[in-house]
């Protein structure tokens, strides 16, 4: 096991940055997500940790040893770095077990300690009995699991994972999840997933770094990043947050206040301390809005659209004062609410967006 330390790494493609002075500091056996959409950079700071390509600026550390700096690079063989990709990468003409040992040939293990290494690494991913079997042969998850075992028998320091279960179905994704889960528990190895599935990085990361053009935007828990985003594009990619405009906003504790959300005063959590603006935006989640008992205390909206869900709807709405601000909540079944409805939503909770600090002087 080992830390992975990252500051202010750069890596330009002629004008375009790909990486934007990224700064990150991975625990000692923390397992930590990557996430974002498609052509964020994830990827490329995969390969930097990979020691595949050579940053323009910044250094990495692996442990107490620098990596990668723009003069020096340590080769990938040198690392101590396993991957898994999402394609598995398994050689077809070999069995299971040639597969896992592919790597400690390289190396120059030979038997018994290969095979010992070999035969610890398939129970540790609960595949024993497979040895003799192709890859033909196995299910799309089994597959994997070889592939994980084929990376933890050369005993990495750091477990790179690169989107491994988008090529899996729904079913098998969330089997996959636990496994991955269950095997950082016994294993208690440094691991970085790239994902763009928040659904996955919830599920398995203890903390998740969200990325967006190339910069990293925040680094927190699950928990965190949904209810305490640290800008409006987090907001809205985490959980498919609704940002919303507030006025007259007044502290009423060291992390709360109340404001005027489309002319309805409720009150929000807040950053502790922070000083907050008169007027700014907030976060809401589809959790805190339901239809109001008052036909005159919440916010008046109309009902867009009403879309059944599986055990309830969720509804799109507008509020009638700023038609061109998206609202969408659940409502449980049975359900009257139609498209066309006019309603009463109550707002039972939101983040105040923290503005960003300004520069002294």
């Amino acid at each position: 096991m080992a830390r992975l330390t990252i500051e202010r790494l750069t890596k330009r493609y002629g004008e375009f940055r790909a990486l934007d002075d990224v700064s990150l500091a991975v625990a000692d056996g923390e397992f930590v997500a990557i996430l974002g959409a498609s052509g964020c950079g994830k990827t490329t700071l995969l390969r930097q940790i990979a020691g595949f390509d050579r940053p323009d600026a910044g250094e990495i550390r692996i442990g107490d040893a620098v990596v990668s700096t723009p003069t020096d690079q340590v080769p990938p063989e040198r690392r101590r770095i396993g991957i898994v990709f999402q394609s598995y990468a398994l050689w077809p003409h070999m069995t299971v077990a040639e597969n896992v040992a592919y790597g400690l040939n390289v190396a120059g293990v030979k038997d018994p300690e290969r095979k010992r290494r070999v035969d610890a690494a398939l129970a540790l991913v609960e595949l024993n009995g497979f040895a003799d079997r192709p890859p033909a042969r196995l299910s799309g998850g089994q597959r994997q699991r070889v592939a994980l075992a084929r990376c933890l028998v050369t005993e990495p320091s750091l477990v790179l994972l690169d989107e491994p279960l988008a090529n899996l179905d729904v079913h098998l994704r969330a089997s996959m999840e636990r496994e991955f889960a269950k095997f950082h528990e016994r294993t208690g190895t440094t691991m970085i997933y790239i994902t763009h599935d928040q659904a996955e990085a919830m599920a398995l990361a203890d903390r998740i770094a969200v990325m967006d053009r190339g910069r990293i935007l925040q680094v927190a828990t699950p928990s965190q990043l949904y209810r305490e985003p640290a800008d409006a594009t987090v907001a809205r990619f985490i959980g498919d947050g609704m940002i919303v405009p507030i006025t007259n906003v007044e502290a009423d504790g060291p992390a709360s206040c109340t404001t005027e959300v489309f002319g309805y005063r409720t009150s929000m959590r807040r950053e502790p301390e922070r000083p907050l603006p008169r007027a700014g935006h907030a976060c809401l989640r589809e959790s805190a809005l339901r239809v109001s008992d008052s036909a005159t205390v919440g916010v008046r909206a109309s009902v867009r659209a009403v879309v059944y869900q599986g055990g309830h709807y969720r509804v799109d709405a507008t509020p009638d004062s700023a038609d061109d601000v998206p609202l969408h909540f659940i409502a449980g079944e049975p359900s009257s609410l139609r498209a066309g409805d006019s309603i009463m939503l109550t707002i039972d909770d939101g983040w105040v967006i923290p503005q960003p600090a300004q520069p002294d002087g």
